[in-house]
């Protein structure tokens, strides 16, 4: 799927508290004034990988040789899954989480099969409503909420610049 762009200001939050590394421990080979600006950053992007490959496993994805890179607002996510469907829902848990704002997929699928469309959620969406948008029918909602299972938990709670798998899509 290469590389997919997500609005890194919205989406669940990681629960890592304070970021910053304690300023009276500095890094190895740090200056004796502190970590180095380059230091603070790989600590703090090393957390954060940490924290969605926890976030990836407690959602139940099993992901052969699962790896996580953070590199600012990228996230590379390598791998192997057994379907496409799980190879999106991965990427959107991960992409959907504030402070991400591209994520590089490079899961590799056992069973490769048609990609579903992605589609970024607009201020007044509602699932039946983007559901009438791709099928045609809003009672069709259903559908989209589980395909974006185990990350959406009801289908009244969706937010403006969220992502979210549209299977069999057939509008724009």
């Amino acid at each position: 799927m290469g590389l997919i762009d997500f609005a890194k200001s919205v989406g669940r939050k990681l629960g890592l508290g304070n970021d910053e590394p304690a300023k009276h421990a500095p890094a190895p080979g740090a200056a004796p004034g502190g970590p180095t600006p380059d230091q603070v950053k790989d600590v703090m992007d090393r957390r954060r990988a940490s924290a969605l490959v926890k976030l990836v496993t407690d959602m139940g994805f099993h992901v052969d040789d699962l790896g996580i890179r953070v590199d600012g607002d990228k996230v590379t996510v390598t791998g192997g899954v057994d379907t496409q469907a799980n190879r999106e829902k991965i990427v959107l848990l991960v992409g959907n989480v504030e402070g991400v704002g591209r994520v590089d997929d490079q899961l590799k699928v056992a069973s490769p099969e048609a990609e579903a469309t992605f589609y970024e959620v607009k201020s007044g969406d509602s699932l039946s409503k983007i559901a009438k948008h791709f099928y045609g029918d809003a009672n069709k909602y259903p559908q989209i909420f589980e395909a974006n299972k185990p990350m959406l938990k009801d289908p009244d709670e969706i937010y403006p610049g969220q992502r979210l798998r549209i299977p069999g899509a057939t509008h724009s």
